[in-house]
C-alpha cells in the first residue's frame, strides 16, 4: 500500500496534474482488500481497508477531520475494481498530500500559494476583441471588487501579458485572508494550480464566488476560443481531468470550511 501512495503522491503532492502524470506512468496494482470503511480515531476519522488504516509513504496514518469527507474518500477505495486506478481517486490523493506534505509546513505552503497574488490570472486583460474584453470583465471584475472592498486588497490591472508589479499592501492583505488550517490551504493550493488564480480560490473559500463561477472564470479565454474555432478533443479531455481534481478540492474545502460554496 505504501508503494501505491508513493505513486499517487507524485513529485509535487499539491500539483494535481503532476500527480496524475506520475500515476499514469506506473502499472495499475491489483485490489488487495475486500472492504473499505471509516473508523473514528483521535483527531478525526481513518480510512480502513479490511480493518487496517491507510498510511502515507512515511507511515503516517491518514486522519481526516470530517466524517463526510472520510466517507467520500472511503467511497473512492470501495469503487475500485480488480485494479486500483489512482487517477480515479482525487480525494485520496489530496488527503495523502495533506498528511504527508502540508500538516508540518502550512505556512510554507500558504506562502507558495500567496505568490500567485503577484501575477494572478485576473490581472492580465485582453485588449480586443470587445466581446472577450467584456466577458473577462463580467467574470473577473466582481472578484477584484470584492478583494478591494472586503479585504482592502487593491490590485493593478494590465492589458496583455506585460508583467505589472502589484502593491505590497494588496498582496499582504490578500495573504492575510488565507485560511490557516492544513486542509483548507491544501485545497486552495489545488484550486489555484488548476485555475491560475489565487484570487478565485480565495473568493471561493470566503463564499464570494461559488465553484461553478470560479471554474467558468478560469476558462473565459479558453471558452471564447472554443466558441470561435471549435473544441479540441485533447484539450477537452485534459480539461475534464482537471475538473475532476477541481471537484475534489472543492469537496475538501466545503467539508472543512462549510461556508465554501458547492461546485458546478
Amino acid at each position: 500500500m505504501r508503494e501505491l501512495f508513493d505513486e499517487m503522491a507524485g513529485r509535487s503532492p499539491l500539483d494535481p496534474q503532476e500527480a496524475v502524470r506520475q500515476a499514469s506512468r506506473v502499472p495499475l496494482r491489483k485490489r488487495f482488500y475486500q472492504e473499505a470503511g471509516v473508523a473514528e480515531v483521535e483527531g478525526g476519522f481513518a480510512i480502513m481497508l479490511d480493518g487496517k488504516p491507510i498510511r502515507t509513504p512515511s507511515k503516517r496514518q491518514v486522519v481526516i477531520p470530517s466524517r463526510a469527507l472520510a466517507d467520500a474518500v472511503a467511497a473512492e477505495w470501495a469503487a475500485q475494481g480488480e485494479t486500483i486506478n489512482p487517477m480515479t481517486m482525487p480525494l485520496t490523493r489530496v488527503a495523502n498530500s495533506v498528511v504527508e506534505g502540508v500538516v508540518d509546513r502550512v505556512e510554507l505552503v500558504a506562502e507558495d500559494l500567496a505568490k500567485y497574488f503577484e501575477s494572478d490570472l485576473l490581472f492580465y486583460r485582453a485588449g480586443h476583441p470587445e466581446g472577450l474584453v467584456a466577458r473577462e470583465a463580467a467574470h473577473w471584475d466582481p472578484v477584484l471588487f470584492w478583494a478591494a472592498e472586503t479585504l482592502g486588497a487593491h490590485f493593478i490591472l494590465s492589458e496583455g501579458v506585460m508583467h505589472v508589479k502589484q502593491p505590497d499592501e494588496a498582496i499582504q492583505a490578500a495573504r492575510a485572508a488565507l485560511p490557516g488550517d492544513a486542509w483548507s490551504v491544501a485545497a486552495l493550493h489545488v484550486v489555484t494550480t488548476l485555475t491560475g488564480s489565487a484570487l478565485l480560490a480565495l473568493a471561493l473559500a470566503h463564499g464570494a464566488r461559488d465553484a461553478g463561477q470560479v471554474w467558468d472564470a478560469a476558462h473565459v479565454d479558453e471558452d471564447w476560443n472554443a466558441e470561435k474555432w471549435g473544441v479540441d478533443e485533447e484539450a477537452a479531455a485534459r480539461r475534464a481531468a482537471r475538473l475532476r481534481d477541481f471537484h475534489a478540492a472543492v469537496t475538501v474545502l466545503a467539508a472543512v470550511r462549510p461556508q465554501a460554496a458547492e461546485g458546478p
